[in-house]
């Protein structure tokens, strides 16, 4: 009898992992310089390779597992996830196809980060209500789970969607069974409360503060009724990080992180704004060897963290400043935190 696999066996975590994510693309040049990026952290040993989901901004990824799929042929050895792939946007069937091919055209490779999105112009394109997000979120993770195992769904099934011809939809499996890992992105206590309700791990974004981020783990756990045991639970924890042993490059990168910092706005939901009040130098993990060490340090022991989706890619720093940093991040760092 096959022995049933634990969290982190299905997410292919030992230890502490580490993982890329990149962000999307607007031209052809743009998309060469990211595979190219790719290559290289594959050739360094990543766990996986993650996407946004983003609409109507800079560097947004309105594709994301067309992007990852263009990804899986370029890295036949690593995992290929989304951050946060907009489940009220998405009509259940559709998505479900799409997230069942994937999974077939890589090789059972596919992890799923989900989440709700929050700027209120993007439900408007979308001429979805924003406040009904959530409930949208519920909907359309249940209905494609209920395809995936193979059970009929219908126009009853579905508050918002309709769904042509009375159990005339069944059954679109992915090649993991019964479905590629699932996590969702959240911020504040509704949405962490939610990924406990569907006994899900909760993905930590790189907006958020240690301090916050040890306040919403304790919320999560504590409101887990279903999922992993917590010596078996995924904790992925997305960060900013940059590893460089010259003075001149760190404070380049920080003033430059310092200047993007997007400032706290009455617009922005309570616990985004929470996040957004925090100093830089407490949400990202950059510095030389041994202060980076340190601090990754603290996230493993505090926090559990064993799987570290890094941001690399910081603007005003050179390729070959970025390669350094990602060769100690692989090669040195993370081994030494095992």
């Amino acid at each position: 009898m096959e022995t049933a696999q634990t969290e982190r066996e299905r997410w292919g975590v030992e230890g502490l992992a580490f993982a890329i994510a990149v962000g999307g693309v607007s031209n052809r040049r743009e998309w060469e310089r990211t595979l190219g990026w790719v290559d290289d952290a594959v050739r360094r040993g990543v766990h996986s390779v993650w996407v946004p989901e983003m609409h109507f901004v800079p560097g947004g990824c309105s594709t994301p597992l067309l992007n990852l799929a263009a990804i899986a042929a370029r890295a036949p050895n690593v995992r290929l996830a989304t951050t946060s792939l907009l489940l009220p946007l998405a009509h259940p069937v559709e998505i479900a196809r799409a997230i069942a091919t994937l999974d077939h055209l890589c090789g059972g490779r596919l992890i799923l980060g989900l989440g709700r999105g929050f700027p209120k112009h993007l439900f408007n394109a979308f001429e979805i209500d924003p406040t009904s997000k959530r409930d949208r979120f519920d909907d359309c993770l249940e209905l494609v789970l209920k395809l995936f195992a193979g059970e009929a769904i219908d126009d009853e099934t579905s508050q918002f969607h309709e769904l042509e011809g009375p159990g005339a939809l069944r059954g679109m499996p992915p090649l993991q069974s019964p479905h590629p890992p699932l996590a969702v992105a959240a911020f504040g206590r509704k949405g962490l409360a939610q990924a406990a309700r569907w006994g899900l791990p909760y993905l930590a974004s790189p907006m958020e503060p240690f301090e916050l981020i040890e306040e919403n783990l304790a919320f999560h756990r504590g409101a887990m009724t279903s999922g992993a045991a917590p010596e078996d639970a995924v904790v992925p924890i997305m960060r900013t990080v940059f590893v460089s042993d010259d003075p001149t490059v760190l404070a380049r990168v920080h003033a430059r992180l310092e200047s993007e910092r997007r400032p706290p706005s009455l617009k922005l939901p309570k616990a985004i704004a929470r996040a957004a009040e925090a100093p830089v130098s407490e949400r990202v993990v950059v510095g030389t060897r041994n202060e980076v060490l340190d601090k990754l340090g603290r996230y493993r022991e505090a926090l559990g963290m064993n799987l570290l989706v890094g941001r690399p890619l910081i603007g005003g720093t050179s390729a070959e400043e970025q390669a350094h940093s990602l060769d100690l991040l692989a090669e040195d760092i993370v081994p030494a935190l095992q």
